[in-house]
């Protein structure tokens, strides 16, 4: 099951400055000024780019996240739809050091990944079971608009044994999911412990039993040596 899409249909528009310098050192100065450097690619010469880092923020943080259509404006010119193709981040500070952004046609569709988000409690889990969770991030096609910023499967009704794949995944209009649809997201397996816990009982059962079979071996035949005494007595 799949709750309701967020972020689709989000526009928002930006303006940035094409680059003229190139180079590591140029790059390094619109950091230290609060600017992050960027290329946009498209069905034209690739154009590099400088956009403010709190305006871009701005722009990736809405409802939408990464998956959200931008309106770029390059130097108060015409104005680009693009969605983001990849970007840096510093492993240290954690911000962003660079970004590639893709020109779209909002009427075509394109090919992208979404996060997928476990939501609510299983059932099976609180008995005992142990929730896992599948692929967190799945590939889906579908125009730059209807994209979801992310997909929430929910778990509240994951028994024991059971599981959700992607094609039970439902009321993402415009979505087509390219992976497996068996590709399993959640699922539940019974408590590690029961199945060795049964062999156990089985096993101490079945030590009983022999041990029982052992003790009724020697029973019968010192009772078999008895008759053969009374008999050979009579004779």
């Amino acid at each position: 099951e799949s709750s309701a899409v967020a972020g689709v249909g989000t526009r928002v528009k930006i303006t940035v400055a094409e680059r003229t310098k190139l180079g590591s050192a140029e790059t390094r100065r619109l950091r230290a000024t609060g600017q992050i450097p960027g290329v946009i690619y498209g069905q034209n010469t690739p154009v590099a780019i400088a956009v403010a880092a709190t305006e871009l923020r701005a722009a990736l943080t809405t409802s939408a996240g990464l998956h959200a259509v931008l309106d770029v404006i390059v130097d108060s010119g015409a104005s680009h739809s693009v969605v983001v193709k990849d970007y840096q981040v510093d492993k240290v500070r954690g911000t962003m050091t660079h970004i590639d952004l893709m020109e779209v046609n909002l009427d075509k569709v394109i090919q992208t990944t979404v996060h997928a988000n476990l939501v609510g409690e299983a059932p099976g889990a609180k008995q005992g079971g142990t929730l896992s969770h599948g692929p967190t991030e799945v590939h889906v096609e579908a125009r730059p608009l209807d994209v979801p910023e992310h997909i929430d499967v929910d778990v509240s009704t994951l028994g024991l044994g059971e599981a959700i794949r992607i094609s039970d995944l439902s009321s993402y209009s415009g979505v087509t999911f390219l992976d497996d649809p068996d590709t399993i997201l959640a699922s539940v397996s019974s408590y590690a412990g029961a199945d060795t816990d049964e062999d156990e009982a089985e096993g101490a059962a079945d030590a009983v039993a022999e041990a029982e079979a052992e003790t009724a071996e020697p029973e019968a035949e010192a009772a078999g040596d008895d008759a053969d005494a009374d008999a050979d007595a009579a004779e």
